[in-house]
């Protein structure tokens, strides 16, 4: 007989300021990596999904996004820059627009 499956791993990458998508306000959010690997008599073998995605600490909505855009972000975070979500730099207003105003 033999006993096989899968094991889910998330692993947290950064925490991030960024414009919620879904609810429009500026907070944190956390980055993070979902990796499943198969297991094998419970033993876990090798991955064969990853993905990352982001979760708004106020509304609790998710937003999968690709790896390169993960790397860039947890780039930022390290860096201590500012995130960025669908094209909307928390903090940046143009001229004569409040900085939190769409």
């Amino acid at each position: 007989m033999i006993i096989f499956g899968t094991k889910g791993y998330i692993y947290q990458l950064a925490i991030l300021t960024l414009v919620c998508g879904h609810c429009g306000n500026p907070s944190a959010h956390t980055l993070r990596k979902r990796v499943t690997k198969f297991t094998l008599f419970f033993v876990p073998l090798f991955p064969f999904s990853t993905k990352h995605f982001t979760q708004c600490t106020f509304c609790g909505a998710e937003q999968q996004i690709s790896s390169e855009q993960a790397q860039q972000l947890q780039v930022q975070s390290a860096g201590g820059g500012q995130g960025v979500q669908g094209g909307q730099p928390h903090g940046q207003a143009q001229q004569g627009q409040h900085p939190y105003q769409r």
